[in-house]
């Protein structure tokens, strides 16, 4: 992280001194420890997926939900060997996986902890959950060590991925890296109903967005086939400054959403998950109070 260059920003700052763009720290900075059970099926077993929210993010999107961690960085900071004593805790507590939220940013350090815990025991898959803006070299860093990647494909639109996270280029950027964690991980396995190893890509469909969404479903069925899963989401809530986009200042409509899940029946896709009644809803958002964080 001297000079950083983990994400495709390269904002070449020593992390000591100086925060660049996502505004990390040189030290892992932590919101939430939990375990999740509205995550896919297939990663969350009976007592939940074993998520870690990470504060801070390198995208700025106008309407996310967890803005109070990705934008305003609150969060406790620990240690690598603290990190590691997490993972331990949450395969004691019954975690179907360890999944890492937003974690970029901190990639090297997470990198430490996951051989760490390693060597304490731990045997859990490790989920690693992001926006897809990504660098070759940093996922490269995860070869053996991530097991499923969880990323986000939220545009195909490159106008849109720049009003609304502040992320040039984003679709050729986050297609190459969705292909480096299929070259990583490979086609998805499971043991049960449990996902093992594989990939599952999350599109959050945006109101006034569904031909975008559309293309997307396309571009993955087209060079992925049924190889992925595509997680298809309708929870999209118009908070923090969504209301200063007027294209984005709307629920989504059931008609959008609609429109995308029969496109990819359509078109044969297969693996694919969908929401199903109210999901647009804050009570959803997760309460980042600092809970697992610390040791007790």
């Amino acid at each position: 992280m001297e000079p950083c260059e983990l994400c495709p920003r390269k904002c070449r700052v020593d992390r000591v001194n100086r925060l660049g763009f996502c505004g990390a720290e040189e030290n892992l900075r932590v919101a939430l420890v939990s375990l999740h059970k509205w995550e896919e099926p297939c990663l969350v077993g009976e007592r939940g997926a074993g998520t870690i929210f990470f504060s801070h993010c390198n995208l700025k999107c106008v309407y996310c939900q967890n803005f109070s961690i990705s934008h305003e960085g609150f969060g406790e900071k620990i240690s690598v060997e603290r990190l590691a004593e997490i993972f331990i805790e949450q395969q004691n507590r019954g975690a179907a996986n360890i999944e890492l939220v937003t974690p970029t940013h901190y990639t090297e350090k997470i990198c430490a902890a996951i051989d760490l815990a390693k060597s304490f025991g731990l045997r859990l898959p490790i989920v690693w959950n992001s926006n897809a803006y990504e660098n070759i070299s940093t996922l490269e860093l995860l070869r053996g060590r991530v097991d499923i990647f969880l990323p986000d494909l939220k545009y195909f639109d490159d106008e849109a991925a720049k009003i609304f996270s502040a992320a040039p280029n984003y679709f050729s950027i986050a297609t190459a890296a969705i292909k480096k964690m299929f070259e990583l991980v490979g086609s998805a396995k499971f043991d049960g109903n449990l996902m093992t190893r594989g990939i599952i890509v999350r599109h959050l469909v945006l109101p006034n967005f569904r031909r975008d969404a559309i293309k997307i479903v396309d571009w993955l069925y087209e060079n992925f086939g049924d190889e992925i899963f595509i997680s298809l989401m309708n929870q999209y809530t118009p908070i923090f400054r969504a209301a200063e986009h007027k294209k984005i200042s709307r629920a989504l409509t059931t008609f959008e959403y609609n429109s995308v899940v029969e496109h990819a029946a359509n078109i044969g896709v297969k693996n694919c998950f969908v929401q199903v009644g109210k999901t647009a809803d804050k009570n959803f958002i997760p309460n980042f109070n600092l809970s697992g964080v610390s040791r007790f």
